[in-house]
């Protein structure tokens, strides 16, 4: 074989590096040609602002990303003769036993960071702050919303994406380079800074290596929809500078932004640290166990 064919053919075919390379290729070019007009679009039919931090802005935007996200991933399924559920997302487990556990494990995160802000006078809860209709049908437009946050980053960046660079590379290779992707995508948020990004990096190689202990994206998807939901929906905090719309709360964050993360939300509190770190271990030890747990029953 040639060097030329080596560096691009493999025992599998094509390399696996190169597949990723041209997967984020297709995210990238469907992204800066259509996305905005699309959701512009779809916005001004639904009446909704784009530009607000609200549930329906959230269907919309993330809704339409996770469409692009499966046509892709669909056509690259198809050409490696796979099911489009094979990386990471599938059918047979779809909200059940790893989901629910993600999603408990990322609202103990998320109320951890919250009650430390509150009990270190960072966070006033002045009361509900919702009315009427606004009690039922907001709580489930942003629990939608959330599902679609969920399942749309982490297929992004934990789906096809980590395991084809996982199967050319080794994970730790693939989780970093995913995880650096994931982290430099929120570097759009204004007055970003260290603390903000390094929680977030922290999170997501933890989320990789849930991944790799349970075999599929359905426990990181849970978590990271729990603990959105719980920072934007139940505490209701700014996130980019941007109050959430129709959050349960009635808050006020009069505290240093050590904190509270000041505009950029509860990911840039200092209390992120130990509940980051207590989402590792729990990863670690018991998201292990329960595991094989499963494995031994199945």
């Amino acid at each position: 074989m040639s060097r030329t064919r080596w560096l691009f053919i493999g025992p599998d075919g094509l390399r696996h590096g190169w597949r990723f390379l041209i997967f984020a290729a297709a995210i990238v070019l469907v992204v800066k040609f259509l996305e905005q007009p699309a959701i512009a679009f779809l916005a001004a039919i639904f009446h909704v602002n784009r530009n607000a931090l609200s549930a329906p802005a959230i269907i919309v935007s993330d809704g339409f990303d996770l469409i692009v996200i499966l046509i892709v991933t669909g056509v690259f399924a198809l050409c490696e003769r796979r099911r489009i559920d094979s990386y990471g997302l599938p059918i047979s487990e779809a909200f059940g036993g790893f989901f629910s556990n993600g999603v408990i494990a990322g609202l103990a995160a998320i109320v951890f960071v919250g009650a430390c802000m509150f009990i270190s006078g960072g966070m006033h809860i002045h009361g509900i702050a919702l009315r009427g209709t606004d009690l039922i049908a907001s709580p489930l437009l942003w629990i939608v919303a959330m599902l679609f946050v969920g399942i749309m980053e982490e297929y992004l960046f934990r789906g096809y994406a980590l395991r084809s660079l996982w199967r050319g590379a080794g994970f730790w290779p693939a989780a970093l380079i995913t995880t650096a992707l994931f982290a430099g995508d929120h570097l759009e948020k204004p007055h970003e800074n260290a603390i903000d990004i390094g929680m977030i990096f922290a999170l997501a190689i933890v989320l990789c290596v849930s991944v790799r202990i349970t075999g599929s994206l359905w426990w990181a998807v849970g978590w990271h929809a729990g603990f959105d939901l719980g920072q934007l929906f139940i505490i209701g905090t700014p996130n980019g500078g941007r109050v959430p719309q129709g959050r349960l709360f009635d808050v006020t964050f009069p505290g240093p932004a050590w904190i509270t993360g000041g505009e950029l939300g509860t990911e840039a509190s200092y209390f992120m640290v130990p509940a980051v770190l207590g989402t590792f271990i729990y990863v670690i030890w018991f998201l292990r166990r329960q595991s094989l747990a499963l494995q031994h029953v199945s």
